[in-house]
């Protein structure tokens, strides 16, 4: 494996678990714990998602022309950070007023721009439950580096083990950071750096 491949799968790992840095700094200084076992599931989630999305991706190479493939790679990451450049620019939740449909399109991102939501009984703890919720939020950048990984023909299994690994120690060293220093404006901007880094690993890969 080359250098650049390894960094390519660090880079993706890295960009595709920010949005976890920013929830754990929020769930820090709101005293909101994260047990072991629910920031385990949560990385099990987002390392699944990869996998799932990185064969995809790879069979969808098989049909296509190479160069292709990973312009298509490229698009879909550079794609998905405008859309968590976009999502982290509304500040106001969806009105009562709108369907069920569009509340429940936009449930995920609530819960993005207000992580305390997850904890539904209020006990101050993620509970094992309530982590699956927040692990399929926390897995949607990590299915567009999957499928980047799939289509450029980075090693699917390393770039999944790469997102559950930054998504576990991002996740339990925010909490922790959060918590020491109440970081709140750091956690705010976490979602708005990730979306910067999809898209600067996108255009990087174009090349």
């Amino acid at each position: 494996m080359s250098s650049y491949h390894l960094l390519a799968i660090l880079a993706i790992g890295l960009a595709s678990n920010l949005d976890n840095a920013g929830v754990g700094i929020a769930y820090g200084v709101r005293k909101i714990r994260i047990p072991w076992y629910s920031n385990l599931a949560v990385a099990f989630i987002s390392f699944l998602g990869t996998l799932v999305s990185g064969v995809f991706g790879s069979l969808l190479a098989l049909w296509i022309h190479p160069w292709v493939a990973h312009i298509i790679g490229s698009a879909v990451i550079i794609m998905v950070g405008i859309w968590v450049l976009l999502q982290s620019s509304k500040e106001q939740q969806i009105p009562e007023s709108e369907t069920v449909a569009a509340q429940s399109t936009g449930h995920f991102s609530r819960l993005l721009r207000n992580p305390e939501e997850a904890d539904k009984d209020s006990s101050k703890s993620i509970s094992l439950s309530e982590s699956l919720i927040l692990g399929i939020a926390l897995a949607m950048n990590a299915l567009a580096g999957g499928f980047n990984a799939g289509v450029t023909d980075l090693n699917i299994w390393l770039t999944s083990l790469s997102v559950g690994i930054f998504s576990y120690l991002l996740f339990a060293l925010s909490a922790w950071f959060g918590k020491k220093y109440a970081a709140e404006k750091l956690g705010s901007r976490a979602t708005i750096i990730s979306g910067v880094l999809l898209i600067l690993i996108g255009l990087a890969q174009m090349w």
